[in-house]
């Protein structure tokens, strides 16, 4: 018995049409899925995205939708539980790019693949300060910087006590992960410090008989009585001398520093008679710290200091920021009675 033609071709009508519906099926599918792993989804909403050490999928998570950093928050917790980021977390400033898709964002974070953070510090007067500073740079905050500054046992390890330990940050441009943990931080400027202490600046600093330590301490007076750089060599000959001489540094920055008022423009009478071990007009040689951070041109000045006579010097009455320099006690009283007119002219009285 022969089949009918019509049924034989409504048959393969359907046939034709099942395949379609699977096909299209398919490449429905096959779009859904490649939209959700490689189509846009990052906004435009944030620069970096920033995960804290220790924090879990859920919490980055919850920063990516409060943030709004993604377009689509489903198709992206999709995405990361398919491709296992959840368990893959790593920490970081993540720089953030928009139109990224959610596989190429979750390789970035899975991978840890962070962009640095330029860490730049000069002229920082306290520890305290620097702390601060750093904890608005990398991760850490500047409780846990402070507790190694001030740690016997952990500074010594490096060869420092915590009165003299902030000679070891020298001033400079660094790169460094956001995520850097305080004692990674710490070994990294301790690097930093021995690749500047080269064997011939401490052949240099052993010719004047100070230590690397001890040429940071003169520094960081120079660094605090030099308002010019090209004044910096003769005002570190200038303490040398009085050094070599036994004589008392009477450095008008370790009085300011000592009474921790540093809006005084004036050092008084009363000023010098404090106690504190960072006073020298109280106290022979070196006060048992640096009084701000030395830069390294104040290393380099006191390291090539320029050779001369001086024991005495006053700011100049120009207000200029140079000093004038006396190898006498009459000249320099001369000296300082014109400065001390000039500050009377103009009301300055502390």
């Amino acid at each position: 018995m022969s089949q009918n033609p019509s049924t034989g071709g409504t048959f393969k009508k359907f046939i034709i049409a099942l395949v379609v519906i699977i096909i299209l099926a398919l490449a429905g599918t096959g779009i859904f899925y490649y939209l959700r792993y490689f189509g846009p989804n990052v906004s435009d909403k944030e620069e970096y995205l920033y995960i804290h050490t220790g924090a879990t999928y859920e919490q980055v998570y919850d920063s990516i939708r409060t943030k709004q950093i993604v377009n689509d928050t489903t198709s992206f917790d999709w995405s990361a539980h398919n491709m296992n980021y959840i368990t893959r977390v790593k920490p970081g400033r993540y720089r953030l790019h928009a139109g990224m898709s959610n596989r190429k964002f979750i390789n970035m974070l899975a991978s840890g693949n962070q962009e640095p953070v330029t860490v730049a510090f000069h002229n920082l007067r306290l520890k305290e300060q620097f702390a601060g500073f750093i904890a608005k740079k990398i991760e850490p905050d500047s409780s846990s910087i402070i507790s190694l500054l001030d740690s016997s046992a952990y500074v010594q390890k490096f060869g420092f006590t915590t009165d003299d330990v902030y000679t070891m940050f020298l001033p400079n441009s660094y790169q460094m992960y956001w995520n850097t943990s305080p004692e990674k931080f710490f070994n990294r400027m301790y690097a930093n410090y021995q690749k500047f202490w080269t064997p011939e600046r401490k052949q240099q600093a052993a010719a004047i008989n100070l230590s690397p330590v001890q040429v940071s301490i003169l520094a960081s007076i120079v660094d605090a009585e030099a308002l010019h750089d090209d004044e910096m060599p003769r005002i570190a000959g200038l303490y040398l001398n009085r050094l070599n001489k036994n004589m008392k540094l009477q450095a008008d920055p370790t009085v300011i520093y000592a009474t921790g008022d540093f809006t005084i423009k004036r050092v008084l009478n009363k000023y010098l008679v404090n106690p504190s071990p960072y006073n020298t007009y109280v106290h022979l040689g070196l006060p048992p710290g640096p009084i701000m951070m030395p830069s390294v041109n104040a290393v380099k000045a006191v390291l090539n200091h320029e050779t001369h006579g001086y024991i005495y010097m006053c700011a100049k009455e120009d207000f200029s920021g140079y000093h004038n320099f006396a190898t006498n006690e009459a000249d320099h009283k001369a000296n300082a009675r014109r400065f001390q007119q000039a500050l009377d002219e103009r009301n300055i009285k502390r």
